[in-house]
């Protein structure tokens, strides 16, 4: 315990140090955090060392947890959803290409073997999405719009660098056989859509029933047991813990909670994570280091030049315009954390060699480092590029990317995408529940049936119990083909529409439903009796109960799209009817909103809107029915009850966001008095220039008009005549260091 503690107390502190000196230096406190971890190893003898490294691996393998679940918090499946086919493909450009320059690299210019190769090309293949967005934000870049297009590819990335760990599990234990590592995904894939959707139907309805019963200290106690529920269940599964902290803090991305769950467990995370990266910097060998310069800088051009080819190309094959591509190719050029989760990974399973974490190490710090030069020499490469290029050429591009982004395929064409694409989805996933609720049945609930019936009354007891379960997803398989608007949206286009693919789909799907009826069949009847039974089910089933499955299917689907969509919803009000045709929402109040800082019984809401305030959530606390002298700060989260056309004409009055974007990320909401000497004292507000100068915005003024201190104070709205005056308290978003001049006295 004493070492312990010691441990803890010099790698803490050293940390503490080396983050406040990088964040002076602007740099990203990740290289803080690994000049920490060196200061407390072995190879640095100026300073004391850590006495007991196993325990700083105990912590550092949570911190890896910890990590991936707030990485998880990030990644909700609507924000998949959302990110399209064009991220997806542009996504698998950049892995593919990387992992494959990696693995040539190192099998034949660095003479590693196939699996260090392999691990290496791992390493290598995957962007920091932390490192880009802290970059970003110092930049002001935020509003760039390339951005949102580059983050939905950091998604996938995550996405794809999460099911890699899982096929470099198979490769660590020397099986790198194509159909094991198939396998290995067709299982990942399979447990993935089990735990998405079983978490999505069940997560948001629990804490939106419980919400105002669990308190910060349960939601915590709550998240962390989900957190390691599910990394232990990957981990028996997969081999993978990290696994199972992603996927759960996925499904809890898609509920309400998401923001609050985020604020309660970021201080564990930063603790952990930050141990994580301090580990990491204590397996930095200097004499590793500098017998292997030239190779980490050969690393790092790899990298370099390697994500912005491949991240150029992959956006420009998706139809994005050439400037865009290049700003993210650009933007993309750095390796980070899952390359530290796959070395340490290899690592720990004894597979890579000892040198290659501290190269790795050395590769990450350059290429963080000079991320932010990069992303500032885009615009520049950009104007350089399409100078030179024959007009011949960026015709072509133009023309293509307005084809991408019109989705000229022809309507034919995206129907029939649309039907397969539909199709197929069904397919996997209502086959995934089918088979999971099969087997969950047969492994837990049939041998309860049968101690206390017997085989006789138990086994058949136990196949009605899960025909009546599967039902609705048998109908789901059966239904997923062509819509009727479909087919005649088809026949209206080209006048007959050939019905191959569709009979072609119809008759996988029937014998896919059957199969599944026959595997719960066989349990009762012998061989053709239980063939004739399933087809005599699946006929009762189709004509005799299509309306009874159809209705609980869409029950089912309502539930789940609604979970999917819980944010929406309830900022609008759509999944919370109370009486006739009223609703409560509950949206939050943005820092244009016209009325911040105003007292209730001012804003008048209720006869402005026609709307009623029934609560008022501010900073994890509950205020309900406010009193008319309560204010309405930025950030607060307004229940408001009133009908749809109400909540959505009062939705984006209170939702405003009048921040200038560029300044966004350094943005507070702050007051302060003035003082005589403030430069803007005696200026009307259009000639004070508090946006060019100060990067502000002004959002009301507090003066006592009358001068008495027992009488309220006025909030003056701002306008262009508006004049500053000694004792004004100004309520304004901005940086407070830019803003330091108006009120220093």
């Amino acid at each position: 315990m004493t070492d312990l503690i010691q441990d803890l107390a010099l790698i803490l502190i050293l940390a503490a140090v080396s983050t406040v000196v990088f964040r002076r230096l602007k740099l990203p406190v990740v290289l803080g955090y690994i000049l920490a971890g060196f200061l407390a190893s072995p190879y640095f003898s100026f300073l004391p060392n850590i006495v007991n490294e196993e325990n700083i691996e105990f912590w550092a393998e949570i911190g890896v947890i910890f990590l991936l679940f707030s990485i998880g918090l990030e990644f909700s499946l609507k924000k998949l959803l959302q990110a399209g086919g064009g991220a997806f493909v542009t996504t698998l450009i950049m892995v593919c290409g990387m992992l494959g320059l990696g693995f040539s690299v190192g099998h034949y210019i660095m003479g590693f073997d196939n699996t260090n190769s392999i691990f290496l090309g791992g390493m290598l293949c995957t962007s920091s999405t932390s490192i880009i967005l802290k970059t970003l934000t110092d930049l002001k870049m935020m509003h760039r719009r390339y951005v949102p297009v580059m983050f939905a590819v950091l998604i996938i990335e995550d996405l794809v660098a999460v099911v890699l760990l899982v096929i470099l599990s198979s490769v660590a234990e020397g099986n790198v056989s194509s159909h094991r590592i198939v396998g290995s995904v067709l299982k990942l894939s399979f447990f993935l859509i089990i735990w998405f959707v079983v978490g999505i139907f069940l997560m948001p309805s629990i804490f939106k029933r419980f919400r105002r019963v669990i308190s910060d200290e349960s939601m915590l106690i709550l998240v962390i047991g989900l957190c390691f529920m599910m990394a232990l269940t990957a981990d028996e599964l997969f081999g993978s813990a990290e696994l199972g902290a992603f996927v759960m803090g996925s499904i809890l991305a898609g509920t309400f909670e998401v923001r609050r769950i985020e604020r309660i467990t970021a201080p564990i995370k930063d603790l952990f994570a930050a141990v994580f990266f301090i580990s990491i910097g204590m397996m930095v060998n200097p004499s590793v280091i500098l017998a292997n310069w030239s190779t980490i800088l050969l690393l790092a051009v790899v990298v370099i030049l390697g994500m912005i080819i491949f991240g150029t190309f992959g956006m420009l094959v998706t139809g994005q315009p050439l400037k865009l591509a290049i700003e993210a190719g650009f933007t993309l050029t750095q390796i980070g954390e899952f390359s530290f989760i796959i070395a340490k990974f290899g690592k720990a399973r004894g597979v890579l060699s000892d040198d290659i974490l501290p190269i790795i190490v050395g590769v990450s710090v350059i290429t963080i480092f000079t991320t932010q030069y990069f992303i500032k020499a885009a615009e520049p490469f950009y104007n350089f590029v399409n100078a030179r290029l024959p007009q011949r050429v960026k015709d072509t591009l133009d023309k293509y990317s307005r084809s991408a982004d019109k989705g000229d395929r022809g309507e034919a064409r995206q129907i029939w995408g649309t039907i397969i694409k539909r199709y197929l989805s069904r397919l996997a996933i209502y086959g995934s529940i089918t088979v999971a609720a099969i087997w969950t049945i047969t492994q837990y609930l049939l041998p309860v049936i049968v101690q206390h019936l017997g085989h006789k009354w138990g086994e058949p007891l136990c196949a009605v119990i899960t025909l009546f379960v599967i039902s609705p997803f048998l109908y789901a398989i059966f239904s997923a083909g062509a819509r009727r608007n479909e087919v005649d949206r088809l026949v209206n286009i080209s006048g007959k529409v050939s019905y191959v693919p569709m009979v072609v789909m119809t008759v996988i799907s029937m014998l896919v439903s059957l199969g599944f009826i026959l595997a719960t069949m066989g349990r009762i009847f012998p061989g053709n009796i239980a063939i004739l039974v399933s087809i005599g089910v699946f006929l009762a089933g189709l004509f005799i109960f299509r309306p009874v499955l159809k209705q609980r299917l869409q029950n089912i689907e309502q539930r789940f799209m609604g979970n999917v969509n819980v944010t929406e919803n309830r900022r609008t009000g759509r999944d919370n009817n109370l009486v006739s045709d009223l609703h409560l929402a509950y949206m939050t109040v943005g820092y244009g909103c016209e009325f911040i800082g105003m007292r209730l019984r001012k804003a008048d809401l209720r006869r402005r809107f026609n709307i009623n305030l029934v609560n008022i959530e501010r900073d994890g606390t509950l205020y309900p029915v406010p009193s008319g002298d309560t204010r309405i700060l930025p950030g607060d989260i307004l229940g408001v009850i009133g009908t749809d056309d109400q909540i959505m004409a009062f939705l984006p009055l209170v939702e405003a966001e009048a921040v200038p974007a560029a300044s966004a990320g350094e943005a507070k909401f702050i007051h302060f008095e003035l003082p005589d000497g403030s430069p803007i004292v005696g200026k009307l507000l259009r000639d004070a220039r508090l946006r060019e100068d100060y990067g502000a915005l002004l959002v009301a003024v507090e003066r006592d008009t009358d001068n008495t201190p027992d009488t309220d104070a006025e909030y003056l709205q701002p306008t262009p005549e508006l004049d500053f005056r000694p004792g004004d308290i100004l309520w304004i978003v901005g940086d407070p260091d830019r803003l330091k001049p108006l009120h220093n006295k």
